[in-house]
């Protein structure tokens, strides 16, 4: 490996499991930015764009602090029926979102973006469709009782490498942009920089 510095700016447990699992080495520092205030003066009808916009502001907070390091900022977005899904408050609010979204499709739209001296050298964004089967409500109360509170960290109240794989039909798109971060495109973009030998 390079002696380049790589940090992820992200908490998310299954994108450090992706980078861990494709053999990059990193650290991790979590970004402190306020994503509420993103969101309010974001286009909600543009989802993929506020995926790439929160990763890059992400890469920047952590990039100022540590401007030597290559910083990996990521984030996704749930796009249904024209508007946002933002991450459920309860288990009756991710149940409630989950039965209007059952038999329907939407969108997960996972960004990334790469920064160094406090600056975005590249971003990226991919998309999945992500079609729900017709589930009972017997199933539901099951799926929750099983997964608990730990939905609540997931924008779609779903893992898909857990029990989460049963609430679907269908899937149009790749596999770790469902988890949360475009892999391949970083992975290019690591070997580009340097972080990452050819």
């Amino acid at each position: 490996m390079s002696g380049e510095r790589l940090i992820l700016a992200s908490r998310s447990a299954a994108r450090r499991a992706m980078l861990e699992g494709a053999g990059v080495p990193f650290s991790v520092q979590i970004a402190d930015v306020d994503e509420d205030a993103v969101k309010a003066h974001h286009d909600p009808a543009d989802s993929a764009g506020l995926a790439v916009e929160l990763a890059r502001i992400k890469a920047l907070a952590v990039s100022r602090h540590d401007p030597e390091a290559w910083v990996l900022g990521a984030d996704q977005t749930l796009a249904f029926d024209g508007g946002l899904v933002s991450k459920a408050g309860s288990l009756d609010e991710a149940a409630a979102r989950l039965q209007t979204m059952r038999g329907r499709s939407h969108q997960l739209h996972s960004g990334a973006a790469l920064a160094r001296n406090g600056q975005v050298v590249w971003s990226g964004v991919d998309t999945a469709t992500m079609r729900m089967r017709d589930f009972t409500d017997a199933f539901l109360e099951a799926y929750l009782a099983a997964e608990g509170e730990a939905l609540l960290s997931s924008v779609g109240f779903y893992r898909l490498e857990g029990m989460g794989s049963q609430l679907f039909e269908a899937v149009d798109g790749d596999y770790f942009t469902v988890l949360g971060l475009p892999l391949w495109p970083v992975l290019a973009e690591l070997r580009r920089t340097g972080v990452l030998t050819t």
